[in-house]
């Protein structure tokens, strides 16, 4: 039964190790999935007013959005949740696990497939955008409030904004919230790098004007 892999899944990944019941009853990500499952079947049905009806409800509940359209696999773990927002050609895996704040979002006003596919056991860290129809490959990683249009292959890993493979072949980032203690940031070693040379430049300058100044009629 797909809730009780559901429930299982949840408790063998969240670390806080729910009970059953507080994997039913209090995980948002469940409901949200439940509400889906029936807008799903509608939607397939061509009863698009009420699928959407249905989807509705499940947001107002969750905080959740999924398109009725959107195609889910099995074993999803929504963790936390509120935020997210799953785009109507969407298609995402089994075993993969999203955190809150995370858009799979499309870039085109126009029809068609203009969402991501999301592959097996992927991890989509808080706060990211994954935008367009491109393709996260099985087991990759999309760090925290990463923004990425474009495909990442099967078992890679992207931070920041635009999204891109981390600078360091050690660092790896958390499955959630950014980067694991003691790695090394990409991001912010770029702009330590960047103060270090406003700061090398402010001192040339300081030196030059000094000089300057000693030499008459300089």
């Amino acid at each position: 039964m797909e809730l009780i892999e559901i429930l299982r899944s949840i408790r063998a990944r969240d670390p806080a190790r729910p009970t059953w019941a507080e994997a039913l009853f209090c995980y948002a990500g469940v409901h949200a999935l439940a509400f889906h499952r029936v807008a799903n079947r509608l939607w397939r049905w061509r009863f698009r007013a009420t699928a959407r009806l249905v989807s509705h409800l499940g947001r107002f509940f969750t905080g959740i959005e999924i398109h009725p359209g959107a195609t889910i696999g099995r074993r999803l773990f929504i963790d936390h949740g509120m935020g997210v927002v799953i785009g109507e050609t969407a298609e995402i895996g089994d075993d993969v696990l999203i955190y809150h704040g995370v858009t799979l979002g499309g870039l085109s006003m126009q029809p068609g497939k203009r969402h991501p596919t999301i592959g097996d056991g992927v991890v989509i860290g808080a706060g990211a955008q994954v935008l367009g129809p491109i393709t996260i490959g099985p087991g990759a990683r999309i760090g925290a409030n990463a923004v990425g249009g474009h495909s990442v292959s099967a078992g890679g890993t992207v931070v920041g904004i635009p999204a891109r493979p981390p600078s360091f072949e050690t660092m790896r980032p958390t499955v959630g919230y950014g980067i694991t203690p003691g790695s090394n940031d990409p991001i912010g070693e770029e702009l330590a790098l960047l103060r270090a040379e406003v700061a090398e430049l402010r001192e040339e300058i300081a030196r030059t004007s000094a000089r300057r100044e000693r030499v008459p009629g300089g």
